[in-house]
Formats: C-alpha cells, sequence, structure tokens
C-alpha cells in the first residue's frame, strides 16, 4: 500500500484549493485500495480539517512516511523532503527563472517531481488542470473590468459567490451593451470563457462577421489556432507544423484588435509563438480594446503589455499606451490588464472537485506503475536526476 500525503499550500500569497476533496479521498479508501490517503492539518483549505476527518481521513502534521506527495501550487524549499515523490505545478517546464532555485533543490534532495502540466494524453492533449475554471472566473473578471471602467453596468466579485450555482444566478437581469468581445484559444480555458458567454447570453458571430459589422447587441468571437496564425511563406496551416514550428509563423490577430473592446486571453504561449500582437500597436488610434483578460497570464507572453500578476484582491490595472507603464485602471488612454496566476481559487470548492476527479480518473490508476506511459511522460527528474524527455532543463538546473 502506498501512502498519500495531501500537503499544506505554503506559497504565498496563499491558495486554497487542494487536489482531492474529503468525499475523494473517501471514496479512494472504498475503491482504490492500493492508496492510503492522509493530510496535512491546514487552517486555509477550502474544505477544512474537520471535513476531512469526517470523511475518515487521517490529519497529521508530519509527512515523512508518505511515499508520494500532492501538492497544487511550488512547494517551498524549506517544506522539501529529501527522496520523495511530489506532484504539484512547479512552473519549470519553460524555464522559469523564479523557480530556478526550486528545481535545482529537488535535485540536490534525489526527489521525483511529476509536474501536473506534464500529464498529456500520446496526442500531447493535457489531461489535468485548472483550466476550465480559469476561464469561468477571467472571463467574468473581464466583463467586470469592462463595466467598471465604461460605468454602464456593474458586476460584483466571484469570490463572494459560494458555489458556481450561486455565481450563475448573478447574470440573471444582466443587461450588457453592444460590446464586441474576442476569445483566443480551443482548450480548457477557452472553453470556460465560453460557458460565461453563454451564461451572459453573449452570442456567438463567425470572424468575417465580426471584423465588418456592427450588431445591436454584445458579441463574441472565438480564434483558434488556424485562425490566430500564418505561416510567413505563405502555405496553408497545419496544426501539426505550428506546433513543431510555431517560430515559422505570424500573428493574424492586429485586425481582431482594431474591432474588439474586450480581449479573453486563453492561448497556449511559448517563447518561440508569436505573440498576438506588439507593444506597440496599443499606440495605434485604431486599437479598440479597452479591456484584457489575460487568463494564460505570461508576463510579456502573447499580450505582450501584460506586466505581471495581480491578486485575486486587487486582479486589474491600467497600462498607458503611450508609455507603456503602470497606470491605475479606468483611465483614459490607457489599456486595463487583469492577470491573476491563482484564478480558480475564487471557486476554490468547484474546481478543486473538478481537478480531483480528473485526478482519481487519468492519473492515480497509473500512480503506483512506473511503466505507466501518461506518469512517464510527466516526469520531470528522478531521484534527483533530469529525465531524458526533460533533459533541455540540464543547465537550468545546474547539471
Amino acid at each position: 500500500m502506498l501512502t498519500i500525503g495531501l500537503l499544506r499550500e505554503g506559497k504565498v500569497p496563499a491558495d486554497n484549493r487542494v487536489a482531492l476533496t474529503p468525499d475523494q479521498c473517501k471514496w479512494i479508501h472504498k475503491h482504490m485500495p492500493e492508496y492510503r490517503v492522509v493530510v496535512q492539518v491546514s487552517p486555509n483549505r477550502c474544505f477544512s480539517d474537520r471535513e476531512y476527518h469526517s470523511a475518515g481521513v487521517e490529519l497529521m502534521e508530519d509527512m515523512d512516511e508518505c511515499d508520494i506527495l500532492l501538492g497544487i501550487k511550488e512547494v517551498p524549499i524549506s517544506t522539501l523532503i529529501s527522496g520523495k515523490t511530489y506532484l504539484f505545478f512547479s512552473h519549470t517546464r519553460k524555464q522559469q527563472s523564479h523557480n530556478q532555485e526550486l528545481f535545482r533543490t529537488i535535485l540536490d534532495k534525489g526527489i521525483t517531481l511529476i509536474d501536473y502540466e506534464c500529464l498529456e494524453h500520446e496526442d500531447g492533449t493535457r489531461i489535468i488542470g485548472f483550466g476550465f475554471f480559469a476561464g469561468i472566473v477571467g472571463a467574468h473578471n473581464g466583463i467586470m473590468a469592462y463595466g467598471t471602467r465604461t460605468g454602464e453596468f456593474k458586476l460584483g466579485r466571484v469570490y463572494q459567490q459560494r458555489s458556481f450555482r450561486e455565481l450563475i444566478h448573478t447574470y440573471f437581469g444582466l443587461k450588457l451593451p453592444n460590446i464586441k468581445i474576442v476569445v483566443t484559444g480551443s482548450g480548457r480555458v477557452a472553453h470556460g470563457i465560453l460557458e460565461i458567454m453563454n451564461l451572459m447570453g453573449i452570442r456567438e458571430v463567425e470572424p468575417d462577421e465580426f471584423l465588418s459589422r456592427s450588431f445591436e447587441y454584445p458579441v463574441y468571437v472565438q480564434l483558434k489556432g488556424q485562425d490566430l496564425y500564418a505561416r510567413k511563406d505563405g502555405q496553408p496551416y497545419r496544426r501539426a507544423d505550428f506546433h513543431e514550428h510555431p517560430e515559422a509563423f505570424e500573428s493574424r490577430f492586429l485586425p481582431y484588435a482594431f474591432q474588439a473592446d474586450i480581449l479573453m486571453n486563453g492561448v497556449y504561449w511559448e517563447q518561440r509563438i508569436p505573440r498576438l500582437f506588439e507593444p506597440e500597436f496599443v499606440a495605434d488610434p485604431r486599437f479598440r480594446i479597452q479591456t484584457i483578460s489575460d487568463i494564460t497570464d505570461d508576463a510579456y507572453g502573447s499580450v505582450p503589455i501584460n506586466l505581471g500578476d495581480q491578486t485575486i484582491e486587487d486582479p486589474v490595472y491600467g497600462v498607458d499606451r503611450q508609455t507603456l507603464q503602470k497606470t491605475v485602471p479606468g483611465i483614459p488612454g490607457s489599456v486595463d490588464i487583469i492577470a491573476v496566476g491563482n484564478l480558480p481559487n475564487e471557486l476554490p470548492r468547484d474546481a478543486s472537485r473538478y481537478f480531483g476527479e480528473q485526478l482519481i480518473k487519468h492519473v492515480l490508476p497509473g500512480l503506483s506503475d512506473p511503466s505507466n506511459p501518461v506518469i512517464a511522460r510527466a516526469r520531470m527528474t528522478e531521484h534527483g536526476n533530469i529525465t531524458t524527455a526533460y533533459a533541455y532543463l540540464s543547465e537550468y538546473g545546474g547539471k
């Protein structure tokens, strides 16, 4: 029997999501006898220690006896236990500089790291994540920020609602102006955005309509890979080609920036992928976008005027169109940006249930098998050594 320990989140700002809910732990004990789940005590989880205790889950402080440790965000360096197997979002896959010390410590301590972000099906699609609820919250916040900026309507905060179901009730009677919204992406984040678009009664239109027409009601257009990128040499867009050679493509987004009021950004981004637009274009008088919810949230990434994260409590800032410097939100001559790294924390219980369901269905059955291909592909380090698939991290990890 393997002992799984649910870690107390230690990253600042605090995260109150969990990898497994009390009911899910109870289900594992009944249906997956190869695992025993214990929980590290915590005063801050969206599910209380009492709820875990009531579900028959043992609470403890010391995690040394656990074989596998599950967290959500990056585990603080000072709490890493040598020789253990960890699953969490390490945010090191793209060689993020702010987590380089974390990655090096993982190697030094002989830790096996299985990163949730790297858990993929054979075709490369992500297996697990909080993207759907990030899309839900990010879309709400984008509409909310636009309403606050223009004074045309008012929306409350997501975290003031106890559940997604209660959030939906706040949209009854909401009347939006004739805004035009661009949604980018086709994955879980985009699906969450589209859920909010539909719940708010915002109608979908085709790209050519969006670019050529005005409407008497709020509309959105969803732009996927073939809508956003084109080969520089004029050859047709092919998805596999784009993923293998993104540097051979250029962005087709700019015409939409001249027609949209709000951008909801849900595209995956890395250094080789073209940005949606270049920073200097926001100074163009034709650049119409007033509010950007960058749900993907890569600083200076696909949205190059994302100047870094805000907090759930204070999610919006402005960027001056001429100087590209950060301002207070809502002032003339600026674009408002929503960039928050832990958006699902505004609906933590719903998001945690969804995450745990995927974990139980797709990950736990193979976690006890070292040769399981899904787990093997996500294993970034093994006993302190970088695995072959992530050899490009050798310099980053100092090995």
